[in-house]
């Protein structure tokens, strides 16, 4: 672009810093974006970029802001909410396309752009790479898994069929199916090709299936999702995301019959059964009505023939059973004499029992004495207990009555106890309330001291002579020693010599003072 512009030479500069040299008006930073806009627009108002899509970003007005590069270089590029809903292909990142536009600035940023109108993938690699991603992205969802497939109806009563109603398609579909198996169709229009295709398609499905069963218009037993055949970029429809996912989410079973036996759509994966073709979707969808008539027709032989020999053969084995049976009469016959036979010898034997039961208490009746003979002979073992109860009783009475007596007793005497220890300790703490108030611990308290002599007698200020040693008795138990010196005590270790005077007084002591380290001093 350094023929767009010519600068002519600078001429000497003037004293004062000017330029004399150039007479030329001088642009504003704005007249020079506008004219850079300008150029690069007209000369680059149509072109084609190929590169890979980078920082794909989805404003909320519905522009696309997105960046092309390749090996060596970035071109910042957008598409206008207009033109973004129109491509035919959704852009997404690393995907390589060749996008077709114009190219321009944005002065507020210093920077060209590319204007994008319409936008392809580029060449078949692509889009198979594109594919196979897809593919695996939507596997590893689950959406191809073999358990979520469903078994077909053998005999569905309505079919519905999502295709173009234009094509030959639905036309093949409609006379295959009259030929096999004549059965109720119902078609949903939609485009097969092209933008807004795949959208139709999985809108058909979720609008069949979303249909009432007991409706006026019947749900169908079954889907037929059709196409004819075609290149790659134009069986796309059938391989969006959006189709791909309405075809696993479809409660009717459904077949896929996009394009010839080698086209494979992503629709086929998540279908419950794939045809090669849509007249193999027609033959798969219902059998062939004179063959399952023929079918039904021998089953039906078959069923009666094997009945018939089942009848033979059970009449056969129900014969030679009862030739194997014995004469019902004779065992009847046979079970009513013995039951003769056990009813006489039944009646004669209660008979034995009941002369030998007869015996046997005849002779116990004779063993047993009378009742009044055991009871004379009881009263004669009763009247010496009597006696020995008689004389036994006023003894136990009377020892029972002690140790009731005794039992009263210890409990009196605990009793007694508890209340003298009571009255004992009440005693005891009154002794110490008045031995507290009486002590001369509570005078130390006041700041008082005792004098004791090496006898450890209390000593007065006139008992005191200098030379003695003294012991010093202070509120908190401790003592220290002193000499006594003119009237006045020199105190410390009775190995050491006194440091300082310490003035013994008659009735109090001197309060002790703290060094600068905080410990008490004893001076």
């Amino acid at each position: 672009m350094s023929d767009l512009f010519s600068v002519p030479p600078r001429g000497p500069a003037a004293p004062g810093g000017g330029d004399t040299g150039n007479n030329a008006p001088a642009m504003t930073v704005s007249e020079i974006s506008g004219s850079i806009k300008r150029t690069l627009e007209s000369r680059f108002d149509h072109v084609r970029v190929r590169g890979e899509i980078s920082g794909l970003k989805r404003a909320a007005s519905g522009h696309i802001y997105l960046s092309l590069k390749d090996d060596q270089a970035v071109i910042n590029s957008i598409c206008w909410r207009g033109s973004a809903s129109k491509l035919s292909v959704q852009p997404q990142d690393g995907m390589e396309v060749i996008c077709t536009g114009r190219v321009s600035s944005y002065p507020g940023r210093s920077n060209y752009q590319l204007i994008i109108e319409s936008m392809e993938l580029a060449g078949q690699g692509a889009l198979l790479k594109l594919l196979e991603e897809r593919r695996q992205a939507l596997a590893a969802e689950g959406l191809f898994a073999t358990e979520r497939k469903k078994v077909l109806p053998l005999l569905p009563e309505v079919i519905g069929v999502v295709t173009s109603p234009t094509g030959a398609v639905i036309r093949d579909i409609l006379h295959r199916l009259r030929d096999r198996f004549p059965r109720r169709v119902l078609v949903w229009p939609v485009l097969v090709q092209g933008d807004g295709a795949a959208e139709q398609v999985a809108a058909a499905i979720r609008g069949f299936n979303a249909m009432p069963a007991d409706g006026v218009v019947p749900r169908p037993d079954l889907l037929i999702v059709a196409r004819g055949g075609g290149s790659l970029e134009d069986l796309w429809a059938f391989n969006e995301e959006v189709v791909v996912r309405a075809a696993a989410d479809s409660r009717i079973p459904l077949i896929s019959a996009v394009g010839h036996e080698t086209d494979t759509t992503l629709i086929d994966f998540a279908s419950d059964r794939r045809a090669p073709t849509p007249t193999a979707a027609a033959e798969m969808a219902v059998p062939v009505r004179s063959e399952l008539i023929a079918e039904v027709q021998d089953l039906g032989r078959r069923l009666y023939g094997a009945a018939q020999r089942l009848g033979s053969e059970r009449r056969m084995q129900l014969d030679a059973l009862s030739r194997g049976l014995p004469d019902l009469q004779r065992i009847v016959e046979e079970k009513t004499q013995r039951l003769d036979e056990r009813a006489e010898r039944l009646t004669n034997g209660m008979q034995v029992w009941l002369r030998q039961r007869g015996n046997l208490l005849a002779e116990l009746n004779a063993r047993l004495p009378h009742p009044r003979q055991q009871i004379r002979f009881a009263e004669q073992q009763l009247e010496p207990l009597s006696e020995r109860l008689q004389r036994a009783g006023p003894q136990v009475i009377s020892l029972q009555h002690q140790k009731m007596d005794q039992v009263d007793a210890e409990r009196r005497l605990k009793s007694a106890l508890e209340l003298r220890v009571e009255r004992a300790a009440q005693d005891l703490s009154a002794l110490d309330r008045v031995l507290q108030s009486v002590s001369y611990k509570n005078v130390l308290r006041r700041g008082f001291s005792v004098v004791r002599g090496q006898d450890g007698g209390v000593l007065k200020a006139d008992e005191i002579s200098a030379g003695d040693m003294l012991s010093i008795e202070f509120a908190d138990d401790r003592s220290v020693a002193a000499r006594a010196q003119g009237g006045e005590a020199d105190h410390g270790l009775p190995q050491q010599e006194p440091e300082q005077p310490v003035k013994v007084a008659a009735r109090k002591a001197a309060r002790p003072k703290k060094d600068d380290s905080g410990q008490t001093s004893l001076f």
